[in-house]
This record gives C-alpha cells, sequence and structure tokens, in this order.
C-alpha cells in the first residue's frame, strides 16, 4: 500500500478540491443523471460552505503526496441532525482497491469522535459495499443499517458512535 494522509483543505487549495469534485461528479453522472451546467461543469451546490460555515470539513486524500481523492465531513446527519456525516467521498480510479480509501476513512473517523453517518444512494451499490466492509472492520460490527426510501433519502444509512473508541 503506497503511504496514505488526510490533509484539510486549506483556502488556497479550494479550486484543486473543486476539479477534484468535477472528476466525482463526473462519476455520479451516469447514477444520477446528472449534466454539466452551461461552463461545461457540474458544481456541487454547498462546496463554498466548507469554509464559511461552521461544523464542516474538507480533506484531501494524498497517496506517496500525490492527490489521491478527498472527504468532506459535515455535521448534517440524516436521521439525526447533530452528528458527523459522510457528505462526500472519492478516490480516484487509480488509486481504488489498494486500501487507500480505508485508510483514510479511519483516519477521518478518528479525528471527529461521536455519532455518525454514512449514506449511499440506492443505485450505487460499489459505494454500498465498501462503506458495509470499512465500517463493519472500523467497528468491529458495532454498527446499524438503516433503509430510507422518502423525500430526506433513497438508499442504505450505516449508524454507528466511536466515541468510547477513544477512551
Amino acid at each position: 500500500m503506497k503511504n496514505v494522509e488526510v490533509t484539510s483543505v486549506e483556502y488556497k487549495d479550494k479550486e484543486v478540491l473543486r476539479q477534484l469534485m468535477e472528476f466525482y461528479v463526473y462519476d455520479f453522472s451516469e447514477m444520477e443523471d446528472l449534466d454539466v451546467n452551461a461552463h461545461g461543469r457540474f458544481g456541487y451546490k454547498y462546496f463554498d460552505h466548507y469554509w464559511t460555515e461552521a461544523d464542516r470539513y474538507p480533506y484531501f486524500i494524498l497517496a506517496d503526496g500525490k492527490h489521491a481523492g478527498f472527504v468532506l465531513v459535515n455535521k448534517h446527519g440524516i436521521l439525526k441532525e447533530e452528528c458527523f456525516s459522510i457528505a462526500e467521498f472519492f478516490v480516484m480510479r487509480k488509486y481504488r482497491r489498494h486500501g487507500i480509501g480505508e485508510t483514510a476513512v479511519r483516519e477521518v473517523f478518528d479525528r471527529h469522535r461521536g455519532v455518525w453517518e454514512v449514506g449511499e444512494i440506492k443505485n450505487n451499490v460499489g459505494a454500498q459495499a465498501f462503506w458495509r466492509k470499512v465500517i463493519h472492520r472500523y467497528t468491529d460490527g458495532h454498527y446499524q443499517e438503516h433503509w430510507l426510501d422518502d423525500d430526506r433519502w433513497h438508499g442504505p444509512i450505516q449508524t454507528f458512535n466511536n466515541l468510547k473508541e477513544a477512551e
């Protein structure tokens, strides 16, 4: 496995994240029927909020010092408003299936102790398998999965509490 590092995205580097976000949304375009706007970009509605609102945490995933993806964490859960949530998670194709995503996720979970929600859209079965495996390993099987299909969410949501893990 490569050397994996998770670093906060500084304001001066937000355009790098914006570009990675385009790759991420492009991957989703086939599952969510998304199109680019008049400027040829997908965009991301909450992008600037990660530097203007509290309780939002943007991270780069670096593999051997190179940008391999990102993680966006916030405290806007679906089932429970006040919890940590993986808002967006992306590992570029070149870096997938090398343990980089799991290593990065474990570090992010360890940085933020408390109640967590991780949801996947119902059409993204690959993401569902990834998150079930990673969360099962991280929590030693101590998590719950809920399935929603309403105006809040369409798909599974895994929940767990890692607060006691730090003690």
